[in-house]
């Protein structure tokens, strides 16, 4: 049965779900990698694509922006739809210049001080981990690619134009974050309420120590190789 947000029918969505925040990068990826892709959602032009990679079934789905977006969208899928396993593929702004733009960095946990866990069942800790038997095989992914990987903690931030300058040394410095992106906390964090699945997979897109930058359209479309590796889990 369809829910508020997404309109597929039971049987239409893949137990394994890749969830861009973009769903132009969700039908780029059902474009470039799927077959037999059927339309599953247009719900707000929240497009989530189903088909077949290499043979397997597998459901492609942007996740919007912001804790907020992500909760609703994993959470109906997890609840609703029998997804089992959600792979977030998104952008990050790298804490270290260790991380170059394209870098693949893979999260194993996700700090915030976003309220969203809190507000929901009362979790008030400021960290959540991601599935470790599913990261165990994102890794086992990249190797067999030869595509290197950055494991590690990443920031989930609910404000894109903070206005506290440097906070992102003292977040790498004291919190050992990576990079930050706005989702993967809410992602994290229904996945371990509802006993399913989640990791995140992100490439990065700037850096808030050298100040390089990609376009909108490289974000879109050039971001190949967390797309591969998320891919093999199908």
């Amino acid at each position: 049965m369809p829910t508020p947000h997404i309109q597929a029918e039971l049987g239409q969505i893949a137990t394994t779900v890749l969830m861009p925040g973009d769903p132009l990068r969700a039908k780029y990826i059902a474009d470039t990698f799927l077959d037999n892709v059927q339309l599953v959602n247009t719900v707000r032009n929240m497009y989530a694509y189903t088909g077949t990679y290499k043979g397997k079934r597998i459901t492609v789905m942007g996740s919007g922006m912001g804790m907020p977006s992500i909760g609703i969208y994993s959470y109906e899928l997890y609840s609703f739809y029998g997804v089992e396993k959600i792979i977030r593929i998104g952008s990050a702004g790298a804490y270290t210049s260790d991380l170059k733009l394209y870098d693949v960095v893979l999260a194993k946990e996700a700090y915030s001080e976003s309220s969203y866990a809190k507000t929901q069942n009362g979790y008030n800790k400021k960290l959540i981990k991601s599935d470790v038997s599913l990261n165990k095989a994102l890794i086992r992914a990249a190797n067999k690619l030869a595509i290197p990987l950055h494991v590690g903690r990443i920031h989930s931030s609910d404000v894109f134009y903070r206005q506290e300058s440097g906070i992102h040394e003292v977040l790498f410095r004291e919190k050992g974050c990576l990079a930050v992106e706005m989702e993967s906390f809410a992602l994290f964090h229904n996945a371990k309420v509802l006993g399913k699945q989640a990791a995140c997979l992100l490439t990065i897109s700037d850096s808030l120590v050298t100040h390089e930058v990609t376009t909108p359209e490289e974000r879109q479309n050039a971001f190949t190789n967390m797309m591969k590796i998320a891919l093999q889990i199908a």
